[in-house]
């Protein structure tokens, strides 16, 4: 149960932070191919809205993922054919 807390608890503040980088990312390749201009330090046109959107998706699906890889993991372990 710890493990699980504990991947959980990691990979959510990982999933978060990954996952807005990746949410600005797309957000610039949509601001390039509408022409939307940069701000002054180069970021995209509405960025905290891809970036918001990055964050929850990454927050949710990265410790979903993970630990449906642990659970098929140990199961496949635990029932050896």
């Amino acid at each position: 149960m710890a493990a699980k807390v504990g991947v959980g608890c990691f990979t959510a503040f990982v999933g978060f932070w990954s996952g807005g980088m990746i949410g600005v990312l797309i957000g610039k390749v949509v601001g390039a191919v509408q022409k939307c201009p940069s701000g002054d330090n180069g970021q995209p046109c509405n960025w905290q809205v891809y970036a918001l959107v990055g964050m929850i998706v990454g927050l949710v699906s990265l410790p979903t993922i993970a630990l449906w890889r642990m659970r098929s993991s140990r199961s496949a372990a635990s029932n050896p054919e």
